[in-house]
């Protein structure tokens, strides 16, 4: 596995962008089947006009019922090993959990090739916790800051639910440490919490721009503001996690928490252009599109969600390759 990650690497160098996809579903919570985003997205990748080149480095290996390896005893984890590595004596130490091959694949990577820029496709949101972890620690060893620009409907910022700590719901709060400062992460579109702005604001540290504020004033002001704060902060590149429900539910309703009221898919691209004009993208996702879902019964999915995030993944690619 090692040498076939070297070979990809050594042949797309790390100008051209990876594309890998992460088809787990287990740390949702609400509703199931965004483990189908990665099949469904890259289908209209293809189908497009894409025209820049990516390396598509395939999907993290999933057992469906698994999240991570902390909560599986060793029973579980030794017979998973006999179903996923057939050599015992080389592979007993390998991770069997998604989210936990997901991070030892991407440290091997950037171990391999520190500057490599990957367009990581979910699964439900928790897959960006061992996305965003592995990140920081190839950037934070090089001596780089980043910064976090997180698109989203919620804030993904509880402790636990239900007693599960990296889940779609928290995995933003246990990745908050690995940030240099907490206002190195801006949150876009967040519309649906229990809790009030100042809240969640006072708590972590970090900068919110609620739907609400951004349909009233326009996203330009909010972006603009970010840059400063990144710039005075000294980050010098930038990760962006995108979960689809930050659009509109009248636009991207084939996902697990649709919520109206929320962005419009044109502002998005507009923010999108506005940070790679001011800094680096160098690392992005885009999570929980769930192509076998409507809970909304619209006529128009799952097509108006896949065509959403098939331009989100081609200005995200985009940016990523310069």
């Amino acid at each position: 596995y090692k040498q076939q990650l070297q070979n990809f690497i050594e042949r797309a160098g790390s100008s051209e962008p990876a594309l890998l996809g992460i088809c787990s579903d287990a740390g949702g919570g609400i509703q199931r089947g965004a483990n189908w985003g990665p099949l469904f997205i890259r289908e209209k990748l293809q189908l497009g006009n894409y025209a820049e080149s990516y390396l598509d480095i395939g999907d993290v290996r999933i057992i469906p019922h698994l999240l991570h390896d902390k909560y599986i005893n060793q029973t579980t984890l030794e017979n998973c090993r006999q179903a996923l590595y057939p050599d015992q004596s080389q592979y007993r130490d390998l991770p069997v959990s998604p989210l936990s091959i997901a991070e030892n694949a991407l440290d091997l990577i950037y171990q391999l090739s520190p500057n490599q820029k990957i367009l990581a496709l979910g699964g439900d949101h928790s897959v960006s916790y061992p996305l965003v972890k592995s990140f920081l620690k190839a950037k934070n060893a090089q001596g780089i800051r980043c910064g976090l620009i997180h698109f989203d409907a919620h804030t993904d910022l509880l402790e636990t639910r239900l007693g599960i700590d990296i889940c779609f719901g928290s995995w933003l709060t246990h990745v908050l440490s690995d940030f240099q400062h907490p206002n190195d992460v801006a949150q876009f579109g967040i519309r649906s919490t229990a809790r009030t702005k100042d809240h969640w604001q006072q708590t972590f540290g970090i900068k919110q721009y609620w739907a609400s504020e951004i349909v009233e004033n326009g996203i330009t002001e909010f972006c603009q503001q970010t840059i400063e704060c990144f710039q005075a902060n000294g980050v010098d590149e930038i990760y962006i996690s995108f979960d689809i429900d930050a659009l509109d539910a009248s636009i991207a309703s084939a996902t697990g928490t649709p919520e109206f009221e929320g962005l419009r898919l044109e502002d998005c691209l507009i923010a999108i252009n506005l940070f790679a004009s001011a800094f680096p993208i160098t690392g992005a996702d885009l999570v929980e599109v769930a192509p076998m879902v409507n809970p909304n019964f619209s006529p128009k999915e799952p097509e108006s969600t896949l065509l959403a995030a098939q331009r989100l993944c081609e200005a995200l690619l985009n940016h990523l390759a310069r």
